[in-house]
């Protein structure tokens, strides 16, 4: 019993020892095979990396204002008799918008314009007479009077009568007709909203250390959704000398060309204040950069010679960099890379330093300082 558990012992083991001599070849030349196998080149694109000069601009958000811009109102009450324009037109200065009834005033301008001329004859009868010392001094002062006084009521009925007809201001644009014919308007009532478009001003706020960059008459580039692909130019009129207290910013207000009355009053925009000097940056593609916790980096393109084919390789090092400004596509590197240098510009997360790579930019997506992208 025993020879019997000892010999089927002895072939088990020998069986596994087999088997396990077996997998050991196997993974020996797994093992020479790895250590042999060459990665084929990853294929990238690339970019070199050139010294570049960027305008420097303070930018922020801004609102719409008009240069002059008003509520036309009734200066005195009365019936309107006529509405001489239409809702959102364009006017000059000085055309008529709206009449109110003046027939009472009428009548009193023609009772007081008699008054007037009797005044005025019974002044010249006492003057002759007091020539002839027939009429005492008193009597000529008396008339005289009454002939201011009937002159200066004709005068308060023809300007109460040029009340009732409603001018514009100023050229503009109208807004919506806020009154209807045969309407009794009080003293003060809205008739219609009035705006100057062309230009307009653009309100806007900066942080208070962005104050001394500021001045009159710099140049200012203004884009509202509104018009997407339009860029409207103005410069800085004036800047408020106090800082508010609560967000510490600065108002700033620039007038801009508004051709086409494109931009209206209220209206959201983004301005760009463009400041008098630029700055020598080193740009590349934000897409270059491999993002991360411990670092920010970039995939160098280095050309090495290969020791055993005796062939220029391109190899990948990884360089870590310090990130400075952003602008459209662009990031500004301010550590760390070299002009002429030259960087993966897409799919690095995919890459490792030391890989070999071919470059092949047909497929190379277009980058700008100024991208847009169309609405999908």
């Amino acid at each position: 019993m025993f020879k019997k558990l000892f010999f089927t012992a002895l072939v088990v083991a020998a069986v596994v020892g087999a088997i396990v001599y077996a997998k050991l070849g196997q993974f020996a030349v797994m093992g020479e095979a790895a250590a042999n196998m060459v990665l084929p080149p990853e294929t990238v694109t690339a970019a070199a990396v050139t010294d570049d000069q960027w305008e420097q601009v303070i930018s922020a958000t801004a609102s719409v204002s008009a240069v002059q811009g008003v509520t036309v109102s009734a200066e005195v009450g009365g019936r309107v008799t006529q509405i001489a324009f239409e809702s959102g037109e364009v006017v000059d200065v000085g055309d008529v918008l709206l009449q109110l009834d003046t027939s009472s005033e009428d009548a009193q301008l023609a009772s007081a314009q008699a008054a007037a001329a009797l005044a005025k004859t019974e002044l010249a009868r006492v003057l002759k007479l007091g020539k002839r010392d027939l009429a005492a001094e008193d009597a000529v002062d008396r008339a005289d009077a009454q002939v201011k006084e009937t002159v200066a009521q004709v005068g308060v009925i023809r300007a109460l009568i040029a009340k009732k007809t409603v001018r514009a201001p100023f050229a503009g644009r109208l807004g919506l007709r806020l009154v209807n014919l045969g309407q009794i308007l009080s003293e003060g009532d809205p008739i219609v909203a009035l705006q100057t478009l062309d230009p307009v001003y653009v309100d806007f706020s900066v942080p208070q250390r962005k104050l001394v960059e500021l001045r009159s008459g710099m140049r200012v580039r203004v884009t509202s959704d509104v018009a997407p692909d339009e860029v409207f130019g103005g410069e800085i009129i004036a800047v408020n000398p106090e800082v508010d207290t609560v967000t510490r910013n600065v108002r700033v207000r620039a007038l801009v060309n508004n051709p086409g009355e494109k931009l209206r009053v209220g209206m959201f925009a983004n301005v760009d204040v463009v400041l008098p000097e630029s700055r020598s940056v080193l740009a590349v593609p934000a897409t270059a950069v491999l993002y991360a916790s411990f670092g920010d980096s970039v995939f160098v393109i280095e050309e090495q010679r290969n020791e055993q084919s005796g062939e220029t390789e391109r190899v990948l090092r990884q360089q870590f960099v310090r990130l400075g400004q952003t602008r459209g596509d662009f990031v500004d590197v301010t550590e760390g890379l070299k002009p002429g240098e030259t960087v993966v510009t897409s799919g690095v997360f995919k890459l490792r330093s030391g890989a070999n790579v071919v470059i092949d930019n047909t497929l190379a997506p277009t980058a700008s300082l100024d991208p847009s992208p169309s609405n999908s």
